[in-house]
């Protein structure tokens, strides 16, 4: 097995859930206060800090406080061992497919002879 960063299993779990990529694609705009961030997803307080938690675990988002408003910053680098793990199972499953297509095509080649 590959070798790979020990958080990427972190990530993937941060980026299952839908209310967290959607949170994700807000931050990307601009750092956000937890209010902010909460009003869209319908939910109480308690549960979007659970999952800005789990963001911030997996290193998606950083959060400061400045006296009782606690903002949110997207951390665009931690998703960099996301990226280099799917950019090695395309190259490895590209290769595959190659390979497969090479083979086929003498196949096809030798049923014409």
């Amino acid at each position: 097995m590959a070798k790979h960063d020990p958080n990427l299993s972190l990530l993937f779990h941060a980026l299952a859930d839908p209310t967290r990529r959607s949170i994700l694609t807000r931050l990307a705009e601009t750092p956000a206060p937890v209010t902010e961030l909460a009003g869209p997803t319908g939910l109480r307080l308690p549960t979007v800090m659970r999952h800005l938690s789990v963001l911030e675990e997996a290193g998606l988002i950083t959060t400061s406080k400045d006296g009782r408003i606690r903002t949110c910053a997207l951390a665009p680098k931690a998703l960099e061992p996301m990226r280099t793990w799917i950019d090695e199972q395309r190259a490895i499953w590209e290769n595959r497919l190659d390979r497969l297509d090479a083979f086929v095509m003498d196949r096809m080649k030798e049923g014409e002879q």
